[in-house]
């Protein structure tokens, strides 16, 4: 996303009018360094990542891919446990045979890379590792990966993407070749892409990836025009949402949201998480989150953040809700009185949030939409007519005045789940070029 003086945002060649409040943002010099690290070139064209040539038979490539899908579905068994570092698995492979193995979780500090190379003990020397994202190679809790790599005597790596990390970004792969290792990169990329899809935008956009999740009527509907919204969706929907929550730092909603539905916004799958999920509330400067909210009620048991502005007038509401164990985040406000959402991103980045599930309801979609803050839309739509014209819509906000400034999303996919669907695609401008330069990487790998 870059920002222009006037106040609008381009996302993919077209443009959104924003809240003031934006153009005091940094996303227009974020984006450019951002590009540079994809290896895309100013003028929108790939000018390439790892532009060596590979010299892989169509065997061996098909060896490669088998062995890194082995390595995504480890790193895999890190999701819940990572946060906010990259899922990461890596494989140990001796003559078609993996002698180690290990992926990246909390709360050890140990690289899936030196555990794969510690269970392959001495059969590491002559062998391959596999890795989905490239080998750091700086000093952090942990000596660099690259190290560690060439004291065991691999002779070989196969990896999916580099690092966007800046202290990384390229440095792992140089530091290998130049300690006379071969490395292969590109294998998988576009898959190495999407599983760590919030860390490349947390690493270039300095923010939460923020992806938006609806589930809606086939004309387009939340609510009947009496407002009945439960349920909607099936129970094998309801139940993906749940594993969505499962999946991020944190999860959204409006305060109209609360004050309409009293939702627990809780991760109710079951699975084994590092951090509670923190449960965000968008407010306005006249606070109207009710005490007896069932989010306010349980918000010393799971954390409960209410974000106002720093104009918020209504101090004695404040104090209570803060003495029930709520969190105050006060940001500044947009020329509507509201949250500014780009510096409410920076904000919740500040304080260790690195990917955000919006939830709803329609007034705080439509303003992640207008603001051109989503990187991924997941739409659960029900084959079900609701119609009505004062019925709820999915989106509100101010939206797009020409079919030319709508926001497009790209990588669209459709599943069905139980009786209904869910459509899921990219909006954000930073992941689309991401896995743009990875759909290149692949491209070179396999000729």
């Amino acid at each position: 996303m870059t920002t222009t003086s006037s106040g609008r945002h381009q996302q993919g060649g077209r443009t959104a009018t924003g809240g003031s409040c934006i153009t005091n943002g940094s996303y227009g010099n974020t984006w450019l360094a951002a590009r540079k690290q994809l290896g895309v070139a100013a003028t929108g064209e790939l000018s390439g990542i790892d532009s060596w040539e590979h010299n892989v038979t169509e065997a061996a490539a098909t060896v490669h891919e088998r062995f890194m899908r082995e390595t995504l579905q480890l790193a895999e068994r890190g999701r819940g446990r990572v946060s906010p570092r990259p899922l990461v698995g890596s494989l140990v492979v001796r003559d078609g045979i993996v002698v180690g193995h290990g992926f990246y979780q909390e709360p050890e500090p140990s690289h899936a890379e030196v555990r794969a190379l510690r269970e392959a003990g001495a059969q590491a020397r002559g062998a391959t590792l596999y890795v989905n994202l490239e080998p750091c190679a700086h000093y952090g809790r942990t000596p660099p990966c690259t190290t560690a790599i060439i004291a065991a005597g691999i002779s070989r790596v196969v990896a999916g993407i580099r690092d966007p990390n800046p202290q990384v970004n390229g440095h792992g792969f140089t530091q290998l070749r130049e300690a006379g290792l071969e490395v292969i990169t590109g294998v998988l990329a576009v898959a190495s892409t999407q599983l760590n899809e919030v860390f490349i935008v947390n690493q270039l956009e300095r923010r939460p990836f923020v992806h938006l999740k609806v589930a809606m009527s086939l004309d387009g509907r939340i609510a009947t025009r009496t407002g009945a919204s439960r349920w909607i969706t099936g129970t094998a929907a309801r139940a993906a949402g749940q594993a969505l929550r499962h999946r991020y730092d944190a999860i959204a909603v409006g305060v109209g949201t609360v004050m309409a539905d009293n939702p627990q916004l809780t991760d109710r799958t079951g699975w084994e998480r590092h951090r509670p999920l923190v449960r965000v509330v968008f407010d306005s400067a006249r606070v109207r989150l009710p005490p007896d909210a069932t989010l306010v009620q349980t918000a010393r048991q799971t954390p409960t953040w209410l974000i106002t502005t720093t104009t918020a007038d209504n101090a004695e509401h404040l104090a209570r809700l803060a003495r029930c164990g709520v969190r105050i985040l006060a940001v500044e406000a947009d020329d509507r009185g509201r949250p500014c959402l780009a510096t409410a991103l920076e904000r919740l980045f500040s304080e260790g949030i690195s990917s955000l599930l919006v939830e709803g309801g329609a007034m705080l979609a439509g303003a992640f939409v207008d603001a051109r803050l989503i990187d991924k839309m997941t739409c659960f739509i029900a084959p079900r007519l609701i119609g009505g014209t004062t019925a709820l819509s999915a989106i509100g906000g101010t939206g797009a005045p020409t079919l030319e400034e709508t926001l497009q999303l790209t990588g669209v996919t459709l599943e069905q789940v139980g009786t209904d669907f869910a459509l899921t695609g990219y909006a954000g401008r930073t992941i689309i070029e991401a896995l743009a330069a990875a759909r290149v990487a692949e491209q070179r790998f396999s000729l």
